[in-house]
């Protein structure tokens, strides 16, 4: 069996495409009918996530952490207990390829490290993607680890010791530790998500809070050149 965990923090705006981006990536005919089981954590939620996901058919996990770290562990932890061999991460602002875990399997390696694609700039002043155009390698061998990208057996998974309980970062630690423990890890942009580019960060340090800050760095260096900042429209 393949799990699939999902954190969720008050996500119910975007939860129901990850979801179905999910469900249809279980069903990929290339996978030949191995049973993939999706679960949502649901960290902390006082909006309507719960229900969301109830709608989409699939298993929740409540807890009250607030902290992805934590989170992702619940999730890998139940989804170990129900058997599976093979631990996939998303976000739940994310949306996996329809290929996505069969672009993991077919990999052969212990652990699986793709890239992200975001999928709106248009709140973001032009220079947030001129950086990201500048230091983001989306191609084999690159070095980006992302949470919504992520996939590792479960026997290296249990080996590195799983997820840490950490407010960001903890994609990175695991990684780390996958590679500490001889872990095969595969850097491939084969296995593709969508992400958001949304400026309420959920994490502070992570993805989403990394554009935002370029953003905000690029609206301070206009107003010192005594321009007026730039103002995305809104949807």
């Amino acid at each position: 069996m393949i799990g699939i965990v999902i954190p969720a923090h008050n996500e119910e705006c975007l939860l129901a495409p990850c979801l179905r981006a999910a469900l249809t990536a279980a069903r990929h005919p290339a996978l030949l009918g191995e049973h993939v089981h999706v679960l949502v954590v649901l960290d902390a939620c006082t909006d309507g996530s719960a229900t969301v996901a109830r709608g989409a058919g699939v298993e929740t996990l409540a807890i009250d952490a607030c902290n992805v770290g934590a989170a992702r562990a619940a999730g890998a932890s139940r989804m170990l207990e129900q058997g599976a061999r093979w631990l996939a991460f998303s976000d739940a602002d994310s949306r996996v390829a329809p290929d996505w875990l069969y672009a993991q399997q077919v990999l052969k390696a212990d652990a699986v490290c793709g890239p992200v694609a975001v999928d709106d700039w248009s709140r973001h002043p032009a220079r947030t993607l001129d950086a990201w155009r500048a230091c983001y390698h989306d191609a084999d061998g690159h070095r980006h680890v992302h949470g919504a990208n992520l996939g590792v057996c479960a026997c290296a998974y249990r080996r590195a010791g799983g997820f840490s309980t950490l407010a960001c970062g903890e994609d990175v630690a695991l990684v780390e530790m996958l590679r500490a423990t001889g872990a095969v890890v595969a850097w491939s942009a084969a296995p593709r998500v969508v992400t958001s580019a949304r400026l309420d960060a959920r994490v502070r340090g992570g993805f989403g809070d990394t554009l935002a800050a370029w953003a905000r760095d690029e609206s301070q260096d206009e107003a010192q050149d005594g321009e007026a900042p730039a103002v995305a429209a809104p949807d």
